[in-house]
């Protein structure tokens, strides 16, 4: 069972549901590779202030759900703002970093980025959209992005189970 933490920022309420560690499985596909289905785990820390450390690791699956290989990190920070107004800072192994704005209430965090950089050996990522959601007490989620190319469109989602 989930408990709200004592020491929670009064600031992090409208997030408060996403605190702790996340597991399930996803789907990705997008028309510069081919589709695939993947295994994650998301963790959600808090320590009092204002934020919540991310972290999220994700690897490929088979048709029998057996780990193949090792896929995404990521890590950063999710800043709560007053009035349910939020700020993501992002850091991919992939070698890019973004900067997110959106807002949260009601079991659901929606965010698009405002700033990406990547390094010289990093592939090209424009945009993305993010879209988070406690639904019948699971974590589902969409991710949309534009790269190499391409315009917004699905790239991830996933329903994720309390750890």
């Amino acid at each position: 069972m989930f408990e709200l933490p004592d020491n929670l920022h009064p600031d992090c309420g409208p997030v408060a549901w996403m605190l702790g560690t996340w597991r399930g499985n996803g789907r990705g596909d997008y028309p510069t590779i081919e589709p695939y289905e993947y295994g994650q785990e998301l963790i959600f820390a808090h320590d009092g202030r204002p934020f919540f450390h991310y972290m999220a690791r994700a690897w490929i699956v088979d048709e029998n759900n057996e780990k193949v290989r090792e896929a995404a990190i990521e890590t950063g920070f999710l800043r709560c703002r007053p009035e349910g107004k939020m700020e993501l800072v992002l850091a991919h192994h992939t070698g890019f970093a973004e900067i997110w704005y959106g807002e949260a209430g009601d079991g659901k965090l929606e965010l698009a980025t405002d700033a990406i950089a990547r390094t010289e050996s990093a592939k090209e990522v424009t945009a993305g959209h993010r879209l988070y959601g406690n639904v019948e007490g699971d974590l589902l989620y969409a991710y949309d992005m534009s790269a190499v190319g391409q315009p917004l469109q699905p790239h991830l989602w996933a329903r994720l189970q309390r750890a």
